[in-house]
């Protein structure tokens, strides 16, 4: 039966398509970003707005990206590396190709990890602890 929060199989999750992983990662990031954001401050919907999408940007993920590659697992990296290199049916508007490229790959790694309910590793990816 699906829950919220269901765990899937590494393997299974695995095989699905990075770009699939990837569109739940986009979720996943976002949804983060929104409540962090909301927790931290009592803010208009329109400012909370104007402060996350900077972040869930592209360009946002990218950045964040740069800074914690590194402390990728190796099986984080690979998720990472078929995320990056996947076909894409769209293009991104507002970031240049690497970026979005890069932004793909990292929301692959966390649609990955929500999947497999690894939650805890993508609060310490998304605020770089403990990395």
């Amino acid at each position: 039966m699906f829950g919220l929060f269901s765990k899937m199989d590494a393997d299974k999750a695995r095989q699905l398509s990075p770009v699939t992983l990837a569109f739940v990662g986009d979720a996943v990031y976002s949804l983060y970003i929104r409540q962090r954001e909301v927790e931290s401050a009592d803010m208009r919907p329109a400012e909370l707005q104007k402060r996350t999408s900077a972040l869930v940007s592209a360009t946002g993920q990218s950045e964040l990206l740069m800074r914690i590659e590194g402390a990728f697992t190796e099986e984080e990296a690979a998720v990472y590396h078929r995320g990056r290199n996947a076909k894409k049916a769209t293009k991104s508007k507002n970031a240049s190709v690497a970026d979005y490229n890069r932004s793909t790959g990292f929301e692959a790694v966390l649609g990955y990890l929500y999947l497999t309910g690894r939650y805890e590793r993508i609060s310490q990816l998304i605020e770089g602890d403990n990395l």
